[in-house]
Formats: structure tokens, sequence, C-alpha cells
């Protein structure tokens, strides 16, 4: 009897196992739909709340029908992500275009500049007497940014854009359906869990649909917020002409997204922008070189500072109930794991494991000392 339980328990395991193997080779082969679904989902987190306000707008008494609410809603999604990009990008291509026709003989000495080529000479004599270390940066990126090498990848620029434009239309598409409906996602996870457990799973993705959705709306308030403060501090403080001051702002803006890593590279691309222009065209604060970077660095790091002291809090407290130390924890961890990628989602995939320990293992000591109470605020209901 006992060698006939056992038997039991190993066929079962076995058949466990083997329907973990079958799903997860099903979402290895077709991982870009799932890619697509999951970009959907984050739409609509953020295509929810939208949708909510328009509801409120009544046309004799009534609201609007979910379906037409939804177009509406990605219609201003779309819109929006269009106005900010074709804006913006074509300010940043300028500065692009300005600095690959500046000639770099014409760059000016300084007396800090004498002093960093005497010691860059002395140290490589082989860098003759005539090395000028910001002719030698501005050539760099010259060449970087030489229009005539991207003429080189057009093919592949073609082949990508098609490839993108198949996606854009599969993300529109299943987003349309998940904020119409703002219970399916929910039915899907659910159709595919035992019985006894479908109701703490559905209160499980309502408490990480509602985190996430407040997350996302935080961090697009966060980039718009640091983009802002870049932008008055160059224009206003360093006198760089509005236009030239906004692209470097939404460069430092986007890449303030990547924890940790990204604002340090707003630094410096933000800093070799602006020596290029105050060299190259004779745009910015008239102070020697050094003090002109140590102002664009003071700038920068003034915005950061913001970030960090309240853009940031709000968001991970506020949004995600989560602690300073677990969110620098978590990115150490995410960024080992996944690099640059890991950065990006190691909080929102963090969000999604604590709501699940909390709501399935709270009677655990570790989880309740680590995880807040999520019931103390209850996010509204979906009927």
């Amino acid at each position: 009897m006992e060698n006939e339980r056992n038997l039991d328990r190993l066929s079962g395991l076995l058949y466990k196992l083997c329907i973990i193997a079958i799903v997860g080779f099903f979402c290895w082969y077709f991982r870009s739909v799932l890619i697509y679904v999951v970009i959907a989902f984050v739409v609509s987190l953020i295509g929810h709340p939208l949708m909510r306000l328009l509801r409120k707008i009544k046309i004799k008494g009534k609201s609007l029908p979910n379906g037409l609410l939804a177009i509406i809603s990605i219609v201003i999604i779309i819109l929006a992500a269009l106005l900010f990009f074709t804006q913006l990008i074509p300010i940043v291509t300028g500065i692009v275009r300005d600095s690959s026709i500046m000639n770099a003989k014409d760059i000016p000495y300084d007396s800090m500049l004498d002093k960093v080529n005497e010691w860059a000479i002395g140290l490589f004599p082989s860098l003759g007497k005539d090395f000028n270390l910001v002719a030698m940066l501005l050539e760099k990126i010259k060449e970087l940014m030489n229009f005539s090498n991207v003429s080189s990848v057009v093919g592949s620029v073609a082949s990508v854009a098609s490839a993108f434009g198949v996606a854009a239309f599969a993300v529109v598409f299943i987003s349309y359906f998940f904020i119409a409906d703002e219970k399916l996602f929910s039915k899907i996870i659910c159709s595919f869990v035992p019985d006894r457990i479908e109701a703490n799973v559905q209160s499980t993705i309502r408490d990480i649909t509602h985190l996430l959705s407040r997350y996302f709306i935080g961090l697009i308030l966060e980039v718009v917020g640091v983009i802002v403060l870049d932008f008055l501090g160059l224009w206003w403080v360093i006198q760089i002409p509005p236009n030239y001051a906004l692209g470097i702002a939404f460069i430092a803006g986007l890449l303030n997204v990547i924890p940790y890593v990204g604002p340090i590279l707003g630094y410096v691309i933000g800093i070799l922008l602006c020596v290029v222009l105050k060299y190259g065209m004779g745009a910015g604060i008239d102070v020697p070189i050094w003090l002109f970077v140590l102002l664009i660095w003071g700038v920068m790091l003034f915005a950061q500072l913001i970030d960090n002291l309240v853009y940031q809090p709000l968001i991970y407290s506020t949004s995600i109930k989560a602690r300073p130390l677990e969110i620098f924890l978590v990115l150490l961890m995410a960024g080992r794991i996944g690099g640059t990628v890991g950065l990006i989602v190691g909080v929102p995939a963090y969000t999604v494991v604590r709501v699940i320990l909390a709501r399935f293992y709270s009677d655990k000591k570790l989880v309740r000392r680590l995880m807040p109470d999520i019931d103390k605020e209850k996010p509204e209901v979906i009927l």
C-alpha cells in the first residue's frame, strides 16, 4: 500500500513537471506574442485611469459605451506619445546637425585647457604640441553623430521599422480589449488556476494592477519633471538656447528611467553637448571651461536631487508602498541579473512578487516583517 502511494505521488510529480515543461516551451516558442501581451497590459494600466475619467463625462445622463471609451483612451495615449516625440526628436537631431558642421580648428583655448593639454602632452608625448582636448572630443562626437554613417544602416532600419509596425499594431489591438474590459487580464489568468484559489488570485491581480498603474503614471510624471528642471536650469543658468536646452533635457529625462546608471549617462552627454555648443556656436554663459562644466553638473545634479528627494519617494513609497532600502537592494540584484534591462523592469517585477507573497504567504514571519499590509488601502473594485 505504501509503495502504491509513493508511486502515485511520483506519478503526480512527473505529471506536474511535464505540464510545467510544456507551458515553458509554449512561452518560449511564442515569446514575441507574450511580449506584446505584457506591453499591452502596461498600456492598459495607463489607459484604465484615463478611461475612468472619461466615464465621468455624461451625455444625457449616460456615459459612453466602454468600447468607445477604450478607443478614445488609446487615441489619447497615441497622440500624446506622438506629440512628445515628434516635437522633441527634431530638436535633438538639430543639435546633432549643428554640431556636425562645427569646425574644430576654431575652438579657442582656455587657461585651464592649456594646463590639461600640457599635462596630456607630458604624459603622452606622441600626442604632439598642437594637441587640443576639446577639438579631439568634438571630432569624436562628430564621428558618432555623422549622418553619413546612417545611410549604411538604412536597410536594417527598414526591416526594423516593418517589425515595429507589426508589433505596434498588435499592442494597440490587444490594448483595446484590455482597456475595454478591465477584468479581461484577470479572467485569462484565472482560467488556468484551480477554483479553490481563484478568488485570492483575483484579489492579487487587482492589487498588482492598482499598484503598477500608479507606478507607471508616476514614472511618466517623473520623466517630465526631470526634463522641466533640466531645461529651466540649462536655459536660465547656463544660457543655452531654449531649443538646445530642451533637447539635452529630453535626453537626460529619458535616461533617468534607468536607475543609477541613467543619471550618470545624462550628466556625461549633457556636459559634452553643452561644451560642443559653447565652443562650436558660442552658446552658453561666458565663463572659463572648468566653471562652465561645473555649472552644468550643478544644474543637472540639482534636478537629480529633487528627483531623489521628492519624485522617487512619491512614486516608490506612495504608489508601490516600498521602502527605499528595498528598492535599492532590488535594483542591485536586478542589475546583476539582467543589466540595464534588469534595472528597468526590476521595480515592476518586484511589485508583482511582493504582492503575491503578501497575499499567499502572509502567515510567514519573514513576509510579515518585509511586506506592508496591502489591505490597509483597498484599491477600487471594478464591478
